[in-house]
């Protein structure tokens, strides 16, 4: 019997995805719930397990676009298992689809096929005439053919590649890449998007970890980390400020009493925004646990499109990269975002004294179409206040039973 494999939806609004990479080749052997490719659509790249065991025949091409619900592949169930019973490893699977993929075409054989998509016959005739490299030229046209303004552009704009010593390399961007790209234009040039600053001294913050981060990690199992200071801070800011805390919708503004905070995480697919939610509700150790389990999932490849939608408002951290200061771009449909950077000793004035602190520099970006900047610049002096005196602002007074101790 013959099982058709299809394309799963990922999420409601999801109506088309990417093939991002085939974890087996043509005519292996397969179990059933092995993980047989790997599926991009605009939100999150998700796992295919093989719902049958068998032999597979693949029919839909790495990195092609198809809709949900479209058969990329078949399983023979009557097939017999090879010698051992088990389907191979995977990375003998991906070695395979190596070996029989086929190579890529040489400059002469041009005419027929190129690596980044076939050409029309008016492209074909000006990069065999120019000597181009066709697979240094992206199509334009249909499933990434060749059009004769790409051959006539790339002509102009590379030169001829193709002739020079330097390597140099083409490939696609993922639909999860594309989408994320085609968003932040769209925020830049639908949005009036102002950025306010502030620094905040991370002294008091420092001195609460030093003295209650071992018996916290013994109690929770999970670090006293920054983070945890900022979402509570930014949730207690989001109370204060209920502007910063809504979207806009056509001619409406939608304003919430929640704060579902998204956390920005550098993940192997690019930068994921999983989601807390109801942030103002959590402690220190709730907020510490969510944000692990999350990155582990985008880490891991495993993380859900639910898991990543419905934010009200975005945290990012450039600092874990060194950066000093950014201009966040806002995650829409949200309204704003608060970018942390790294902590780098300054000097500053306390008492008419300089003294060196801890310092960090923080941005909030934010839509001046519905925040102004009374709103925005009081929401970033509440977090900075929150962050400097957390004990009284964010625990009451009681660190250890804010801290569950």
């Amino acid at each position: 019997m013959s099982v058709e494999v299809k394309v799963p939806s990922p999420g409601e609004s999801v109506s088309e995805v990417e093939i991002a990479s085939w974890l087996v080749a043509d005519g292996d052997y397969v179990e059933k719930d092995q993980e047989i490719a790997e599926i991009d659509s605009d939100k999150a790249t998700l796992a295919l397990p093989a719902e049958e065991s068998g032999l597979i025949k693949l029919i839909a091409e790495e990195g092609e676009a198809v809709e949900v619900g479209q058969v990329i592949a078949t399983i023979d169930t009557d097939a017999e298992a090879p010698e051992g019973g088990s389907a191979p490893k995977q990375e003998d699977s991906e070695e395979k689809a190596t070996e029989s993929a086929a190579p890529a075409p040489k400059k002469e054989d041009s005419k027929e096929t190129y690596a980044s998509g076939s050409a029309s016959p008016a492209a074909r005739k000006i990069i065999d005439e120019k000597g181009i490299d066709a697979s240094q030229i992206s199509g334009t046209g249909r499933d990434g053919r060749i059009t004769k303004e790409d051959a006539m552009n790339a002509e102009v704009s590379m030169g001829s590649p193709g002739n020079s010593p330097r390597p140099s390399e083409t490939s696609r961007m993922s639909s999860l890449r594309r989408k994320l790209a085609k968003r932040l234009v769209s925020v830049k040039n639908e949005t009036a998007m102002l950025t306010t600053f502030n620094e905040v001294n991370m002294q008091p913050i420092f001195d609460l970890r030093k003295e209650y981060k071992e018996d916290f990690k013994t109690k929770h199992g999970v670090g006293l980390g920054f983070m945890s200071f900022f979402t509570l801070a930014v949730a207690r800011a989001l109370k204060e400020f209920p502007q910063v805390n809504s979207m806009i919708d056509g001619d409406n503004m939608i304003s919430f009493d929640y704060a579902d905070i998204s956390i920005a995480v550098s993940g192997p697919k690019g930068l994921m925004v999983p989601v807390l939610r109801n942030a103002e509700t959590m402690s220190f150790a709730g907020v510490e646990k969510d944000i692990k389990r999350l990155a582990t999932k985008v880490r891991d490849g495993k993380i859900t499109v639910d898991e990543m939608t419905g934010g009200t408002f975005t945290i990012t951290n450039g600092g874990v990269f060194g950066s000093m200061l950014s201009t966040p771009i806002i995650n829409p449909p949200q309204s704003a975002i608060l970018g942390m950077h790294n902590i780098v000793e300054r000097p500053m004035a306390e008492n008419g004294q300089v003294v060196i602190r801890p310092i960090m520099y923080v941005a909030l970006s934010y839509d001046h179409r519905i925040i102004d900047g009374r709103e925005s610049v009081g929401f970033l002096v509440a977090v900075k206040e929150a962050l400097e005196n957390p004990s009284e602002l964010l625990m009451n007074n009681e660190v250890k039973k804010a801290l569950e101790l």
